[in-house]
């Protein structure tokens, strides 16, 4: 049976400090190769530190990391083999977009002929080739972004680190941010996406680690995490006119609590819509007719808030790793 690929992205035990602080303090983490993996965390987590690490730009106090079978510490080799795209975007705006492209190829080493060819697939991959020769100070957010990430495929990348992409960007801009994020790991480079948006997260990556004070807590598949807050459930509202033993004698509720627009109560779903329909059947045998009923995973909002405001014993995960048990 051949051996599995080895990972894209292998750190283990980094520590890096600056004075008193430790930004990095024993973190760990591992990326199968071309797959986008999420890197979540409050404010002063480590996450920006953990990608200056990974990427060269930041020098490791101890430790061991290589990406793409390259050891972090010899950094020449490395760059070859990475592209980054930082929190904001590194263009020339005064030129258009062609122009920047072959640009950027041109002090990476292409030859006139190959920069503009690279040039002309990567605006036709990222759909900038009508905009090509517009200068770069009229594009869109999101146009600026999928630029800016057409110039660290150039050389085409092993690994590609994304530091909030899209930061600042409006819900259009986000949305082609996204889709060239899934093109470029499509074609099969490996993607590490830092990103202080739950739902881009959840979105595109397949599989997350949440970090805090400089180390993973939890990580999972979004699917994962969203099942360690307890499962699906069914929601319910009923109206004001519903009494109270009218609702608690109709199903075993997990939950319920009145307001002064009615009762609201919930019930475990670990069959998803099949309980769903159960419960409306009990609900109708009770004559009660609710004003609303919805099927409600947990979200990866509440995984967050729950495993990064919860103190934490730094030798155990919140949430355990799947794969450690396979």
């Amino acid at each position: 049976m051949p051996s599995a690929s080895p990972p894209a992205i292998h750190a283990e035990s980094l520590v890096k400090t600056y004075g008193d602080h430790r930004a990095l303090d024993d973190f760990t983490l591992t990326v199968p190769a071309g797959t986008i993996h999420g890197l979540l965390g409050p404010n002063g987590a480590g996450k920006t530190t953990a990608v200056g690490v990974l990427t060269t730009l930041t020098t490791l106090d101890s430790g061991t990391a290589r990406i793409a079978g390259t050891d972090v510490r010899d950094g020449n080799a490395l760059r070859s083999r990475i592209g980054l795209v930082g929190q904001y975007a590194a263009l020339d705006e005064v030129i258009g977009g062609r122009q920047n492209l072959v640009m950027f190829a041109r002090l990476l080493g292409l030859r006139r002929q190959d920069a503009r060819r690279r040039a002309d697939e990567l605006l036709e991959q990222f759909s900038l080739t009508e905009a090509a020769d517009r200068a770069v100070s009229g594009y869109s957010g999101g146009m600026r972004r999928r630029l800016d990430i057409a110039v660290s495929l150039i050389r085409e990348p092993d690994v590609l680190f994304l530091d909030e992409p899209t930061t600042g960007l409006d819900p259009r801009g986000r949305v082609d941010v996204w889709d060239a994020v899934l093109q470029t790991a499509r074609a099969g480079t490996t993607v590490l996406l830092t990103t202080q948006y739950l739902e881009e997260a959840d979105r595109l990556a397949d599989r997350i680690s949440i970090m805090k004070d400089g180390r993973v807590i939890a990580e999972g598949t979004p699917d994962e995490l969203k099942r360690s807050r307890g499962g699906d459930r069914v929601d319910v509202t009923f109206p004001s006119t519903t009494t109270k033993a009218e609702v608690e004698a109709a199903a075993e509720w997990q939950s319920l609590t009145e307001s002064p627009d009615g009762i609201h109560a919930s019930v475990p779903a670990p069959r998803g819509t099949a309980d769903m329909v159960d419960l409306i059947r009990q609900l109708d045998e009770a004559n009660l007719s609710p004003t609303d009923v919805a099927l409600r995973r947990p979200t990866l909002d509440e995984v967050f808030l729950s495993v990064t405001e919860t103190p934490t014993d730094p030798s155990t995960p919140t949430i355990p790793n799947p794969e450690e048990n396979r």
